[in-house]
């Protein structure tokens, strides 16, 4: 995470000093920019205007005398700007200082052409010596009807070079301030970043080390708590994905001993028996009471495997329903008679109620007989002396079946997990209710195929309501 930090922290400070210094740049360039050319433009009309005035003082004659000289060194002086005065061939014939050395030399070919045809020229020249750069402009010397030739006018750019200066100098405090603006500005911008980073690393590394009841508190509403909620929502999902393994872990455990406690117990009694019987231990009349109790324990051995291949085949969708429309009445009254005598046998009455119109049912007749053998079974195995009632009735598009005994009950706690596969309560842990935990478990599944519902009313010592809804019309 320090890295992340450092990481952090160096792409804000170089962006934001980037921005600033370019930002900064920018304006410096083109405040120099609109300043310098303001100030030449100023100075170029300025001049230009000095020109005409000059020109309208010595147009009279295309002859310099003394006279005009004396002009030329007054205007020199009103405007500060030197003048030369050259003639049509582009000599330079008079100056408005004594003893310059300009006289007599010739100016540009081009300059000459442009002020022949009554133009304007202007020149920004560097003289040896000058520290001010030097503006220069030529205008028409003579009449609208007549030219002599040029007057140019030399001007130094007074203030030009000071003004840059101070430009140049007010960019670099502003950088500098900006640079300093900018580290304080991204220092107080990483904290806020990464200390709620760090907040979530930590919480993140405790996730990633199984301990899922760790969250982030943050109030943040940006990016940065969103990913905050993000992992608190992933570490309550992980908790719950957890205490579901660790429950399915206890289920199957406590399914494995069963089973193994189911399979030793009747495996132990047989082997004992077939030992007896090898050693010639047992008479002849008493063998047949010894060959029925082996061929019960292997009844539930076959009814063990037979539940938990039904109940592999339904987890993996392996089982395929033939349904069509049936009368549920026969498979009903098949399954009272099936129980009727294991029923009285412990004083308890199977019931069975029809209210008409009774609907049918579409369903696969061998997993509804399953369904009714399955629900049955665990009635008659958990009552005594008492009575068992089966009703049978139409529920909207539904056919309706109850199942009440009047029984030992389901404790409130074992309502939710009578369906957990491999799961079985308490009371069916006594060799007398044998059984494997997982009837009910297959039931539930079956009624799921069907695109039916069940349900679960009991309370201790009063007895348990069973309800179930098969569909009654076709897909």
């Amino acid at each position: 995470m320090l890295g992340t930090n450092k990481s952090i922290f160096r792409r804000l400070i170089i962006s934001y000093m980037l921005t600033i210094v370019v930002g900064i740049g920018i304006v410096g360039a083109l405040m120099f920019y609109f300043a310098n050319s303001y100030i030449y433009k100023t100075k170029q009309e300025e001049l230009l205007r000095q020109g005409r005035t000059v020109n309208a003082n010595i147009q009279e004659t295309n002859i310099i005398n003394e006279e005009k000289q004396d002009t030329l060194q007054f205007l020199d002086h009103s405007f500060d700007a030197r003048l030369w005065v050259f003639n049509a061939d582009g000599k330079i014939i008079a100056t408005s200082t004594k003893d310059e050395v300009s006289i007599g030399k010739s100016v540009a070919s081009s300059i000459v052409e442009k002020v022949i045809r009554g133009e304007n020229a202007v020149n920004r020249l560097a003289f040896e010596g000058l520290t001010e750069p030097m503006l220069s402009v030529v205008v028409p010397w003579g009449k609208e009807d007549e030219v002599y030739g040029g007057i140019i006018l030399h001007s130094p750019l007074i203030g030009l070079n000071t003004f840059v200066g101070k430009i140049r100098e007010t960019i670099l405090w502003a950088a500098l301030f900006g640079i300093l603006f900018s580290a304080a500005m991204v220092s107080y911008l990483s904290w806020t970043i990464s200390r709620p980073l760090q907040q979530i690393d930590r919480a993140a590394a405790k996730v990633a080390m199984g301990n899922y009841v760790e969250r982030i508190h943050l109030k943040s509403e940006d990016e940065i708590g969103d990913l905050a909620n993000t992992i608190n929502m992933m570490a309550t999902k992980l908790e719950k994905t957890d205490f579901e393994r660790q429950r399915i872990d206890t289920i199957r455990s406590d399914f494995l001993a069963n089973i193994s406690h189911e399979l030793r117990t009747p495996l132990t009694s047989m082997q004992g028996f077939l030992e007896a019987l090898q050693d010639g231990l047992i008479e002849e009349e008493g063998r047949k009471r010894y060959y029925d109790v082996m061929y019960d324990e292997t009844i539930h051995m076959n009814r063990l495997v037979d539940d938990l291949m039904d109940l592999i085949k339904l987890e993996n969708k392996d089982i395929t329903l033939t349904k069509y429309l049936i009368d549920p009445l026969p498979i009903l009254e098949k399954e009272k008679f099936k129980f009727e005598r294991e029923a009285s046998e412990k004083n308890v009455s199977i019931n069975l109620i029809t209210k008409e119109p009774l609907p049918k049912a579409y369903t696969d007749p061998v997993r509804f007989e399953q369904i009714i053998n399955n629900i049955l079974k665990n009635a008659v195995k958990f009552t005594e002396e008492g009575e068992i009632t089966i009703v049978a009735e139409e529920d909207g598009q539904y056919l309706l079946l109850s199942v009440k005994d009047s029984g030992i009950g389901i404790s409130e706690l074992d309502l939710d997990l009578i369906w957990e596969r491999f799961y079985k309560v308490d009371r069916g842990r006594s060799r007398k209710n044998k059984g494997t935990g997982l009837g009910l478990a297959i039931v539930k599944k079956l009624v799921e195929l069907h695109e039916g519902k069940i349900t679960v009313e009991s309370q201790i010592g009063k007895g348990t309501t069973f309800k179930i809804w098969i569909p009654s019309f076709v897909e």
